[in-house]
């Protein structure tokens, strides 16, 4: 399993107030929130691949900061 894809489904799962325990969700439930995770993690990379180089370098920099 894709630990970045986890914990991103598990973030938007958990955005919802009325959300109860991830781990007591139904394995469909917990397989939507993957799919948008991941449609949302390559949507994000494609949109970085796009950056004038300039802006990717200035990112990986503030990344490494972190």
């Amino acid at each position: 399993m894709n630990y970045k894809v986890e914990l991103v489904a598990q973030a938007f799962y958990e955005a919802d107030p009325e959300a109860g325990l991830w781990d007591n969700e139904p394995a469909d439930c917990k397989e939507q929130f993957r799919e948008f995770a991941r449609n949302v993690i390559n949507l994000v990379n494609e949109d970085i691949g796009l950056l004038p180089q300039s802006a990717r370098s200035e990112r990986k920099g503030i990344s490494s900061q972190l």
